[in-house]
C-alpha cells in the first residue's frame, strides 16, 4: 500500500477538530475539512497489482542458425552484396538508404496529408484528453448554487391544516463542496489505465506511421517492377516481331511451312496479350500510391523505375533484446497489458468502503437585501461511507473478470512478441535467399539470352528447326521476367527488415516522443 509518513493521523485531526472552540467561523472550520480531505487522500492506498513490465525475452539471435555476413551478389540491377550489422540503430529515415529523391519526397507529403496519420493523432488526443477529464476525480469538485423563489405552501404540511400561510420569497446562494477519498486507490488506478491508454493511442500512432512509410516504399518498388516487366516485355515482343518478318520472309521462298509462320503469329499475340493485365496493374499500384500519399488518383505522381532505386549494401539488425522496445505494435501490446493490470486495482477498490466528505457555505434569507448577513448565514459539513454488503456477487465477479482479460493481455503480449520475432527472422532468412536467387537467376537469364540469339542464327541459315527457335524464344521470356520479379523481390524484403525491426521511430522524432513519454499528469 503506498502511504506518506507523518506523525499526524487523520484520526488526530480530527479529534483536534471537535476539541475546538466552537466559536470559531464555519470558514475556518471548512479549511480545517480541507486539510482533513488532503491528509486523508495522501494516507491513501493503491490496492491490485502493481504493474512491472515483462522481461525480454532470453535470446541471442533470430535463426536457429547463424546467418552469414554478408550476402552474395550478382550482376545487374539489384545485385550488391549486402552486409548484417548486428546490433546497429535503425535510421528514422531508412527509406533514404534507397537513395531516391521523389521516394523521399513523395513520403515526406505523405506523412503531412495522410487521412491515417490524422485520424490516429486525433484518437491520442482524445485519450490524452479522457485522461486529464478523470484527473479531476482526484479533486475536491466545488459547485455555486443560486436560488430564487417565490411560493406558497400549505399548513398540512406543518401539521397545521386550518391555517393560511401567505406567499413568500426566498433566496438561497452557496458554495458546496465535495470530495470522494480515494483512500484504496480506485481512481488513481483507473487514471494508471488511461496513461496506459495514450501509450497505446501513441504506439499506434509510430504503427500507423511505420505502416505508411513502408506501403508507400513497398508500393513504389512494385511499381518500379512492373514497369520493368513491362519493358522487358516490350523487348521480347519487338524481338519476336522481327522473328516474325524472317519468317513470313522465309515462307514466301519455301523455306518453312505455313504452320511456322502460324506459330510464330500466335507466340507474338501471346505475348502482347501479357501487356494489358501488366498495364492495369501497374495503374492500379500507381492509384494506390496516390492515396498513400494523401493525393486522388489523378493527380501526377513521380514514376518509379528499378534503375533509378540504389540496394541499401549495409542492413542495421537490432539485437533480440532491443526489438520488444522498438517494435510499435509490441510497446502498443504491452500498453494494453499496462491497462488490464490496472484494471484490476479498480475493481479491487470497489470492493472497499467509500467515503465522501461534503460541505456547504451559504446564505438563505426572504428578501435580497438580507442575503449575507450574520442571521442568514448558512453551513454544513457531512460524511458519508459506502460499504458493499451483498451485490449478490458483482463485484467479485467483476474483479474475477478483470484478471481473466489480465491473462488474456499477457497472452496476446507474448504471442505479439512471437510473432515479431518470425517476422524478422523470416525478413533474414528471406534475404539470404534473394540474394542466392537473383545470382540463379541471373545465370539463367544470360544463359538462355546466349540460346536464343545462337538458335536464331542456326535457324537464318537452316541449321535448327523452328520448333527449336520457340522453345528458345519462350525460354527466354520466362526468365527474363522471373529475372526482373527477382531484382524486385530483394528491394522489398530490404524494405520488410525494416519494418520488421520497427522501422527506427525512436530517431524520427525524437524529441517529441521524449515529451510524450514524461507528460504525465
Amino acid at each position: 500500500m503506498n502511504s506518506y509518513d507523518s506523525n499526524t493521523t487523520m484520526a488526530d485531526i480530527q479529534v483536534n477538530l471537535s476539541e475546538r472552540d466552537h466559536a470559531k467561523s464555519p470558514l475556518r472550520m471548512g479549511i480545517a475539512v480541507i486539510v482533513t480531505i488532503i491528509v486523508a487522500a495522501l494516507t491513501g492506498c493503491a490496492v491490485g497489482p502493481d504493474y512491472r513490465a515483462p522481461k525480454t525475452p532470453d535470446t541471442h539471435g533470430y535463426t536457429a542458425t547463424a546467418l552469414p555476413p554478408k550476402t552474395t551478389d550478382a550482376p545487374g540491377v539489384g545485385g550488391a552484396t549486402q552486409r548484417f550489422l548486428s546490433g546497429q540503430d535503425i535510421p528514422g529515415q531508412w527509406w533514404t538508404l534507397f537513395h531516391s529523391e521523389a521516394l523521399d519526397r513523395l513520403i515526406r507529403q505523405a506523412l503531412a496529408e495522410s487521412p491515417t496519420l490524422a485520424a490516429a493523432q486525433a484518437r491520442l488526443r482524445e485519450a490524452q484528453e479522457n485522461r486529464r477529464a478523470q484527473f479531476g476525480a482526484l479533486l475536491p469538485s466545488v459547485d455555486a448554487n443560486l436560488l430564487a423563489m417565490h411560493e406558497k405552501i400549505s399548513g398540512a404540511s406543518l401539521d397545521q391544516s386550518g391555517t393560511d400561510f401567505g406567499a413568500f420569497d426566498l433566496y438561497h446562494a452557496s458554495v458546496n463542496v465535495s470530495y470522494a477519498l480515494d483512500l484504496f486507490g480506485g481512481t488513481r488506478r483507473q487514471l494508471e489505465a488511461l496513461q496506459s491508454q495514450i501509450d497505446y493511442q501513441r504506439f499506434q500512432l509510430e504503427g500507423s506511421y511505420l505502416t505508411l512509410t513502408s506501403n508507400i516504399v513497398t508500393t513504389a518498388l512494385k511499381e518500379a517492377s512492373l514497369r520493368s516487366q513491362l519493358r522487358a516485355t516490350w523487348e521480347i515482343l519487338s524481338t519476336q516481331e522481327k522473328q516474325l518478318a524472317i519468317v513470313e520472309n522465309q515462307f514466301q521462298f519455301g523455306g518453312v511451312s505455313g504452320s511456322d509462320v502460324l506459330t510464330q503469329r500466335t507466340q507474338v499475340a501471346q505475348t502482347r496479350a501479357t501487356l494489358p493485365p501488366l498495364e492495369k496493374e501497374l495503374s492500379q499500384t500507381r492509384h494506390q500510391l496516390a492515396v498513400l500519399a494523401g493525393r486522388l488518383p489523378s493527380e501526377v505522381l513521380p514514376e518509379f523505375d528499378l534503375n533509378g532505386l540504389q540496394l541499401p549494401q549495409e542492413l542495421p539488425v537490432s539485437l533480440p533484446s532491443s526489438l520488444v522496445r522498438q517494435r510499435p505494435d509490441i510497446m502498443a501490446s504491452e500498453a494494453l497489458l499496462h491497462a488490464a493490470s490496472a484494471q484490476v486495482g479498480v475493481a479491487t477498490a470497489n470492493l472497499y468502503p467509500q467515503i465522501t466528505l461534503t460541505g456547504s457555505y451559504g446564505s438563505e434569507a426572504n428578501t435580497i437585501g438580507s442575503m449575507f448577513s450574520s442571521s442568514t448565514m448558512i453551513w454544513s459539513l457531512g460524511a458519508g461511507l459506502l460499504q458493499p454488503i451483498f451485490r449478490g456477487g458483482t463485484l467479485t465477479a467483476k474483479r474475477r473478470a478483470a484478471i481473466a482479460a489480465y491473462d488474456q493481455a499477457v497472452a496476446q503480449y507474448h504471442g505479439t512478441v512471437l510473432l515479431a520475432f518470425q517476422n524478422v527472422a523470416d525478413v533474414l532468412r528471406a534475404l539470404e535467399a534473394d540474394a542466392r536467387t537473383l545470382r540463379a537467376q541471373a545465370d539463367a537469364e544470360a544463359a538462355a539470352r546466349d540460346t536464343l540469339e545462337l538458335t536464331q542464327k542456326q535457324f537464318q541459315l537452316g541449321a535448327v528447326s523452328y520448333l527449336s527457335l520457340l522453345n528458345a524464344e519462350r525460354q527466354y521470356q520466362q526468365v527474363r521476367i522471373s529475372l526482373v520479379q527477382a531484382q524486385a523481390l530483394r528491394f522489398a524484403d530490404t524494405a520488410a527488415l525494416f519494418q520488421a525491426l520497427g522501422g527506427g521511430w525512436w530517431n524520427q522524432r525524437p524529441q517529441e516522443d521524449a515529451a510524450t513519454m514524461t507528460n504525465k499528469e
